[in-house]
């Protein structure tokens, strides 16, 4: 690159005219990398325009196709205070009776008082050698297998909180069970508590040789001659329920079954559970699913219906450097915010999907007849195209919805066939669901131009992306050698002016000697 100098002998402004003369080349790099950065800003609003797109593809969509959408059922229980109930999609209508004869129990062992030193209870960093005690072996049987034992090695030198911490670390030797075990220094007893609820995770003391002594020293013992007759013992239990004559037991006091999963809470008899179709649920499946779609369509018409982008030109960083950051962030919004004004992808997409939610479908009736059913058949349709604004006119409204300000005065038609007739409701929006999820699945398959579930070809715009790389790359090495050639033009320009200076100098020098 030849040496870029000034207009030192000629007086003039060489880095004006210079950039005068590559202007146009300067002009074609600022339009290459304007190009490219409002190209990366369009991927960017149709990546995010694609994540909703799919979301909802995916989720409200998706599920309305299964009758686990609509199939919701509720149990209501004359005692709640004694019973809850979840309802499955499989369970069924029903009134039935319910006993809850016992509720499950954890088993729990309050150790009796250990005296310490000097008649004081014993303190948590005791050792057993300061309390005068031997060593041993803590034992637990878990539930009726024999085999299942938790054996935890005590020795002399160990503190009464070493000793909580092995037995609360160790397992059960069939089941890995673990028991809850602690410490009261106030009151100088051990606890033990079973993790679990139930006869089989009930914990049970054993005594023999090994462990006898040292668990009688430290009070780990029953108060009575056994564990029926215990004070200081609760037994852990299973639960007992009678439902409809018919006898059930549960570790826990939860009990499946045939689709209800039965909670008690208290015992209690004569308890009514009433189990029928939740016509609520299954209008607010389908008031989700409109929802869902009128924010996409409420996208839709936002970006299209925008003032298009290619009304601002994009800034350079000459422009940049003379407004402020303010300006600056405002001028490229309006560009960003109309990058996809009358975008075909948009426009393809929220046509398809108009149309299918405009389409009509054949659905079987509870009297055997078929008939043709459309979404204004259950009171859906748009608003009036005069009285709403230009991005709301897709929005569909649920006649009688009281949170719709539009159509909530109208009679509630969806609710009605609800009621009527819930089967006939379902099989509708699921026929309507599956034709939608068909039809963009259709629309968003991968080409040669575009991914999988894409709305629009980031492959191609991708590759554009790239070739705007050697675009620029080929506009800045033209500027640049532009500029060097017409640097190397006014050097030689000033070297000649500086000689031809040189020799009037000389003779200048010449006649004034003369004189």
């Amino acid at each position: 690159m030849p040496i870029r100098i000034t207009g030192m002998n000629s007086g003039l402004d060489t880095e004006s005219i210079i950039t005068a003369l590559t202007s146009s080349k300067q002009t074609k790099l600022d339009n290459f990398k304007g190009e490219q950065k409002k190209l990366t800003w369009k991927q960017d609003k149709l990546k995010e325009l694609n994540k909703k797109v799919v979301d909802f593809y995916n989720n409200a969509l998706s599920n309305m196709r299964f009758s686990a959408a609509y199939t919701k059922k509720t149990t209501s229980v004359s005692n709640s205070n004694a019973v809850s109930v979840v309802t499955g999609s499989n369970a069924m209508n029903s009134v039935q009776k319910l006993d809850i004869t016992s509720l499950a129990k954890a088993s729990y062992l309050t150790g009796t008082e250990m005296e310490g030193r000097e008649g004081n209870p014993a303190k948590s960093s005791d050792t057993l050698t300061d309390l005068g005690i031997s060593g041993g072996k803590i034992k637990f049987r878990i539930g009726d297998d024999p085999r299942d034992i938790i054996s935890v090695d005590v020795k002399e030198g160990d503190s009464i909180s070493q000793i909580v911490s092995k037995v609360r670390n160790a397992r059960s030797s069939e089941t890995g069970t673990k028991v809850d075990f602690n410490y009261d220094e106030k009151n100088g007893r051990f606890y033990v508590g079973a993790q679990a609820e139930g006869a089989k995770a009930a914990f049970h003391l054993v005594s023999d040789d090994e462990s006898s002594g040292l668990m009688n020293a430290l009070g780990i013992k029953l108060s009575g001659t056994g564990e029926e007759d215990s004070t200081n013992y609760i037994a852990g239990s299973s639960a007992t329920i009678v439902l409809n004559g018919v006898e059930y037991t549960s570790e826990s006091n939860v009990f499946e079954v045939n689709g209800l999963t039965i909670t008690a809470k208290e015992e209690g008899t004569g308890i009514t559970l009433t189990t029928k179709q939740d016509t609520s649920g299954i209008y607010d499946s389908v008031k989700n699913l409109i929802k869902e779609y009128n924010n996409l369509m409420k996208e839709f018409s936002t970006l299209y219906n925008a003032d298009a982008a290619k009304k601002y030109s994009m800034l350079t960083d000459d422009q940049k450097e003379q407004m402020s950051e303010k300006e600056v962030e405002e001028w490229e919004n309006k560009i960003k915010d109309g990058l996809l004004s009358g975008d075909e992808n948009i426009s393809s997409l929220r046509n398809a999907m108009k149309s299918i939610m405009s389409s009509s479908f054949s659905v079987a009736l509870k009297d055997g007849t078929t008939q043709k059913l459309s979404l204004a058949s259950f009171g859906i349709s748009t608003g009036s195209y005069f009285s709403t604004s230009e991005n709301d006119r897709d929005l569909l409204h649920i006649d009688g919805d009281k949170d719709d300000s539009v159509s909530s005065g109208n009679a509630d038609l969806l609710m009605a066939a609800i009621s009527s007739d819930p089967e006939m409701v379902q099989n509708f929006f699921t026929e309507l669901s599956k034709s939608l999820y068909s039809k963009m699945g259709d629309l968003m398959k991968g080409t040669q131009f575009s991914s999988a579930f894409t709305i629009y070809e980031d492959k191609l715009m991708a590759s554009q992306y790239s070739a705007y790389n050697t675009k620029i790359s080929d506009a800045q090495k033209a500027l640049e050698a532009a500029q060097d050639k017409y640097y190397k033009q006014f050097s030689k320009m000033e070297s000649m002016l500086s000689k031809i200076n040189s020799n009037s100098g000389s003779l200048s020098s010449f006649f004034g000697s003369g004189s």
